[in-house]
């Protein structure tokens, strides 16, 4: 559900980028405010494993379609809404940065229905008042995955009608978005709840904290051998499992697809989008997370490769989850400094 450049003006991507650094700063304040130590390691390697699963693409049954999980939800119930507004925002700044997955102006926009839909509404209106009644319960997780990703796809349609750049019809547009993006949600839902649940059977303690009043507070849990656990979990899901993505297209490349017949839209000029577009071309190191291809290679369809077996995949995704890693850890650093200086 990454937006391109295309379906966005300029002047709604750069309200929404100040919507999204205000939710940074927003969230860096509170967190400063209550942010464990404990917690920054956490927050690094969640954030890791979420990159390298985003790259995973699966298929949705009967469709022509496919999907990846955003790990919204994930990262809210383990690390609370503020410390996982900055993580996802780190992760999509990595990937339309070092990969040119979702555009460099519709990063704002990204980051808002990726991110605070789960944060800020998902997570403290649906998820914890359901698992307060039993924990970490399957019900609370499927039903806050879904309503988050429904609000996500829905946001995505109407910052692309205000844009008026598009010739995407709006009623259609929904009709199309909001079910696939459903199928989408209920998978990434029974996926998030079985990674929440290992959680639950190693570190309760965590789920606890989350649900409770005690958020980010995990008062002396020992948490490294979790954080190996992930560890581990990245390299093989960034390095390996990455080729054995699906070739279909998403959710909103497919919407797209059924309207306009192809899942890309052309690109209307702009000065503020080139200079955008400028920017993320200088910094792609792994455009579409491989090695950058000149125009005389010649390159198999993908959608006659499978599994697509390619180091460069490998190579972007366990070079993006230590991206990642390193911005997050570093953010989460400066934050316990601040803290500790009281600035």
């Amino acid at each position: 559900m990454h937006m391109a450049d295309a379906l966005i003006s300029p002047a709604v991507g750069v309200g929404f980028w100040g919507l999204s650094l205000g939710g940074i700063a927003y969230s860096a304040k509170k967190l400063k405010e209550n942010l464990d130590e404990k917690m920054v390691p956490l927050m690094g390697i969640l954030g890791a494993f979420v990159f390298a699963a985003q790259m995973i693409n699966f298929t949705i049954p009967a469709t022509g379609s496919s999907g990846h999980i955003g790990g919204g939800m994930l990262l809210s119930i383990l690390l609370g809404p503020y410390a996982s507004f900055i993580v996802m925002a780190s992760i999509l700044t990595v990937q339309a940065l070092f990969f040119a997955d979702g555009g460099f102006l519709a990063l704002g926009c990204n980051i808002w229905n990726l991110a605070f839909y789960t944060s800020f509404i998902a997570y403290p209106l649906i998820y914890k008042p359901i698992a307060r009644k039993g924990k970490f319960s399957f019900l609370a997780t499927i039903v806050s995955v879904v309503i988050a990703l429904q609000l996500g796809a829905f946001s995505v349609v109407v910052q692309t009608y205000f844009s008026g750049i598009s010739e995407l019809p709006f009623k259609t547009f929904v009709m199309l978005m909001q079910p696939i993006h459903l199928g989408i949600g209920i998978i990434e839902g029974v996926i998030t709840y079985a990674i929440i649940k290992y959680v639950a059977t190693t570190k309760p303690e965590i789920l606890e904290s989350s649900v409770g009043n005690k958020q980010n507070k995990l008062n002396g849990v020992y948490t490294k051998k979790l954080v190996l656990v992930f560890f581990i979990l990245t390299l093989i899901t960034g390095g390996i499992l990455s080729w054995f993505a699906s070739n279909n297209p998403d959710g909103l490349e497919w919407s797209i697809e059924k309207i306009y017949g192809k899942s890309e839209l052309p690109e209307k000029e702009h000065f503020l989008k080139n200079i955008f577009k400028g920017i993320q071309e200088k910094t792609s190191l792994f455009p579409d997370y491989t090695f950058k291809k000149s125009e005389k290679q010649e390159t198999i369809p993908e959608e006659e490769r499978y599994p697509n077996i390619d180091m460069g995949t490998s190579l972007s995704g366990i070079f993006g989850a230590f991206l990642v890693l390193l911005i997050t850890f570093l953010t989460g650093y400066v934050i316990k400094t601040l803290k500790k200086k009281n600035l």
